[in-house]
């Protein structure tokens, strides 16, 4: 892979608000859902996604400036940390220091035998091991298996629920250390972080988008396609709309919970000028502003 640093179109001293900026401009435009069929689109929106997977984290960032990592994410063995990719996504380990066979053997000797000279039997829960998944905003919104491979060349499946939160951790009961001396395993525990969408945003259970119309769908009014997380829907423009307005569809958003309800989509309309303006427009509203005047600005 490239240097990451110059697929997100950014320098080395970047702020990381100017990568996460960077990253958005570029997933708006490249993104496989605005450019739907087109191959070079969607190969130059993974190189960016996976461009900033590794400098949006300021721990993988320090660590490739540092050259500990490649572009790719790739370790070198002596390092405690691992990193293993699996359908594209990435998983961070953050494993025990200790040997549970080791211990389980210190642990035996440390008690001793009992007094009937039989040793007695030492046992321990096995330890938790933590994960950080990184999961698009869709698969976040629909509900998605991600498949992990362990630092052992084990792999792990990771049911990802409908409408989960940046930041929820999900428990995998006995996915974790084994246990000493016959004692239970521990769990996994999945950190889920949600990569912004160039289109969509959460604000609780709601999806929030800005939705373009044009000026005369603005005054006139009119039917609009607006995009949701399962596909477009039309929606209605009000006559007389103006920038900021909301128009709400109802049971659009996330879900909420295990109860099935889902939050709403709002879409705040946006007042898009053309690329260019004609005469004809300039003439119209030229005539329109000497008898129609008016100051929305008024009282501020």
């Amino acid at each position: 892979m490239e240097d990451p640093y110059k697929i997100l179109g950014v320098s080395k001293g970047a702020s990381d608000a100017d990568i996460k900026k960077a990253y958005r401009k570029l997933a708006k435009k490249l993104h496989p859902d605005l450019n739907p069929g087109e191959k070079k689109a969607e190969e130059r929106f993974k190189e960016v996604s996976a461009a900033f997977d590794l400098l949006g984290d300021a721990k993988k960032r320090a660590k490739f400036d540092r050259g500990e990592i490649d572009a790719s994410g790739a370790e070198r063995p002596e390092h405690r940390y691992y990193k293993e990719y699996a359908g594209g996504e990435s998983a961070r380990h953050y494993g025990s220091g200790a040997n549970f066979d080791d211990l389980g053997g210190i642990f035996s000797d440390l008690f001793g035998r009992d007094h009937d000279g039989e040793r007695r039997q030492f046992k321990m829960r096995g330890g938790d091991v933590r994960y950080h998944l990184r999961i698009d905003f869709l698969e976040a919104a629909k509900g998605a298996t991600k498949r992990v491979t362990l630092p052992d060349g084990s792999t792990l499946d990771v049911k990802v629920p409908e409408g989960v939160r940046e930041g929820q951790t999900i428990r995998l009961r006995g996915k974790g250390q084994s246990g000493i001396g016959g004692g239970p395993p521990g769990d996994a525990l999945v950190e889920i972080e949600v990569l912004p969408h160039p289109v969509f945003r959460r604000e609780g259970d709601d999806i929030v988008i800005d939705l373009p119309i044009t000026i005369d769908e603005a005054v006139l009014g009119g039917k609009v396609d607006a995009p949701t997380i399962h596909g477009r829907v039309r929606v209605t423009a009000p006559k007389g709309s103006s920038s900021g307005q909301t128009l709400r569809l109802k049971g659009k958003g996330m879900k909420r919970g295990a109860a099935g309800r889902h939050g709403d989509q709002r879409c705040v309309l946006k007042i898009v000028l053309p690329d260019t303006i004609d005469d004809e427009l300039e003439d119209m509203m030229a005539k329109w502003r000497e008898t129609h005047g008016y100051n929305p600005r008024e009282g501020l």
